[in-house]
């Protein structure tokens, strides 16, 4: 007598069901991923928009000695 493979039970399958996601959201966080990886691939190869500029974390004047630019030059005056 051959042994029949254990079917599970209705209710088994549909919870089974509501816990994967829908297969359009799959392509459309596959097709996010992707192009982001691709962005980032064609930024990496791109190279640095302005070599020449740097951060404002080095203090307070530049090299020149034409201090910061921040918004207290803009509004004629610093501390006063």
């Amino acid at each position: 007598m051959a042994a029949e493979p254990q079917q599970p039970p209705p209710g088994a399958r549909m919870t089974l069901r509501k816990l994967t996601p829908p297969p359009a959201l799959c392509g459309f966080l596959l097709l996010l991923v992707l192009i982001f990886a691709v962005s980032y691939a064609v930024g990496s190869a791109a190279g640095p928009v302005a070599p020449g500029i740097h951060g404002t974390s080095g203090g307070g004047s530049g090299s020149d000695g034409s201090g910061g630019g921040g918004m207290e030059d803009m509004h004629g005056g610093g501390a006063g």
